[in-house]
């Protein structure tokens, strides 16, 4: 599906930026169509981003998680797989925890696997991979966190990123 013809005036707004990503609500679908999300780039170290947004969907998503990283063995009490190639079911998304100059590569093994979408993390914008995972058939999202779109779409997003417990319209009044 392409999401070219979309609007989002905030990506829009970011100088340099000429792909437009997916509306929320196409946002929203992409993560109730999905059954398996893997994590390229999943680190071990508890203090990387990659880390944390692994944590959140193996507690707090329906998921399937498979993390592929060449170096690391386990990730979470899960094994870690080389490539894309190794993970035993196709991902539906492919989510991306890597450098710029290593996205191209990504998208590569993404369309080889067969994942449905590539989604580039805050911070990782990169027009010539969005428009070549388009041409391939695959649903683009960029500068935007899994965890954080899962949270928000499902309830679990206060102002910091934390999942509060507490539903309501008010800020708690604390004595």
């Amino acid at each position: 599906m392409s999401t070219t013809t979309n609007t989002n005036a905030t990506q829009q707004q970011q100088p340099g930026r000429t792909w437009v990503g997916p509306t929320a609500p196409e946002r929203l679908s992409i993560l109730r169509d999905a059954k398996v999300i893997a994590i390229v780039g999943a680190s071990d170290k508890p203090s990387r981003a990659s880390y944390f947004v692994a944590t959140y969907l193996l507690s707090s998503s329906p998921y399937r998680v498979y993390f592929v990283n060449p170096v690391a063995k386990e990730i979470l009490g899960q094994p870690v797989y080389v490539s894309l190639a190794d993970l035993p079911e196709k991902p539906d998304i492919v989510d991306v925890f890597r450098k710029h100059d290593d996205l191209p590569g990504v998208l590569t093994e993404a369309v080889d696997a067969g994942a449905g979408t590539i989604w580039l993390q805050l911070g990782s914008w990169h027009e010539g991979v969005a428009a070549d995972a388009e041409a391939a058939g695959l649903n683009v999202v960029m500068d935007r966190c899994v965890k954080i779109e899962h949270a928000r779409f499902h309830g679990g997003l206060h102002l910091a990123g934390f999942d509060t417990g507490v539903i309501s319209s008010k800020r708690q009044v604390v004595a």
